[in-house]
């Protein structure tokens, strides 16, 4: 498939959104970039650095005529958006997301009376700590995955237009069930930033933190996220997320157990274990991070 988009619409032109404007516009697949935000000042900020070529307010006006429209916003605001958009659509304009659950959003999507064959939940597995138009880079998404979950009503032209877009981006596509994303995104991005949360509340003490160094800033670093953002996601994957702070409650109630009863062994078994399953991933997919 030959990608041409007329006119890509962006709702929340953030790091996500802004990121995917600048890749596809430096491979020359699109001709016109809105953006639909909240901030005026961000809004500014993403036409003066040529993320998005003009900027909208009203989102109803902003979606009339465009042929894909993306949502990055949070996933808790998405069901408004839907909502907002669903009657002022063009009949052949493809809808997608960019967000980190995908049960809720599908679950969303089809409460708006949104034409479900024209949406494709999507969720690029890639960011950083910073936020906003300014922090947006055309190379964010390459060697990346971005993970797609058609719902059964999804067509496969919508499908095949926004896995192109994506792979534009440089990112490595991937489809599954979106039960299935869930689950993994909360293992793997959803309980790490929540730990890192906690982790710092846990030792809030400024005689402690001027003496943290490397290891601690690497461990923490995603504890400077979007605290609005990583509340949202926490609510909407809530069951999934659980699941995996009770296994992580597991390991620590292990660990203590093993530190109160002096037990080296114990200790010994769990880190090596932890240390040949990390050198394994890296191994074998250390490039793709």
């Amino acid at each position: 498939m030959s990608l041409s988009i007329q006119h890509l619409v962006i709702i929340g032109t953030g790091l996500i959104g802004g990121s995917l404007a600048l890749a596809l516009k430096q491979a020359g697949v699109v001709k016109r970039i809105t953006g639909v935000g909240r901030s005026p000042q961000n809004l500014h900020d993403a036409i003066r650095l040529g993320v998005i070529d003009d900027a909208s307010d009203n989102i109803q006006q902003a979606v009339q005529d465009a042929d894909m429209v993306l949502l990055a916003v949070p996933v808790a605001a998405c069901a408004q958006v839907f909502k907002d958009i669903a009657d002022a659509l063009p009949e052949h304009a493809i809808i997608t997301d960019a967000g980190s659950t995908k049960q809720s959003v599908i679950k969303d999507a089809q409460k708006s009376g949104l034409d479900m064959s024209r949406f494709v939940p999507a969720h690029p597995i890639a960011g950083t700590e910073h936020s906003g138009a300014a922090a947006a880079f055309p190379t964010l998404f390459q060697n990346h995955r971005c993970i797609l979950t058609p719902s059964t009503e999804t067509s496969a032209e919508s499908l095949a237009k926004v896995r192109e877009m994506w792979k534009y981006t440089g990112a490595n596509i991937e489809i599954m069930d979106a039960k299935q994303h869930d689950d993994i995104m909360a293992s793997i991005s959803h309980l790490p930033h929540l730990t890192a949360f906690s982790l710092i509340n846990a030792l809030h003490d400024d005689d402690v933190f001027r003496f943290a160094a490397g290891g601690f800033r690497d461990f923490t670093r995603i504890a400077s996220s979007s605290p609005e953002m990583w509340r949202d996601i926490a609510l909407c994957n809530a069951a999934a997320i659980t699941d995996k702070i009770d296994a992580l409650q597991h390991e620590l109630h292990d660990l203590r157990q093993a530190l109160q009863t002096q037990n080296g062994e114990a200790l010994l078994q769990k880190f090596t274990a932890a240390k040949q399953a990390r050198d394994q991933w890296l191994s074998a997919y250390g490039d793709n991070i």
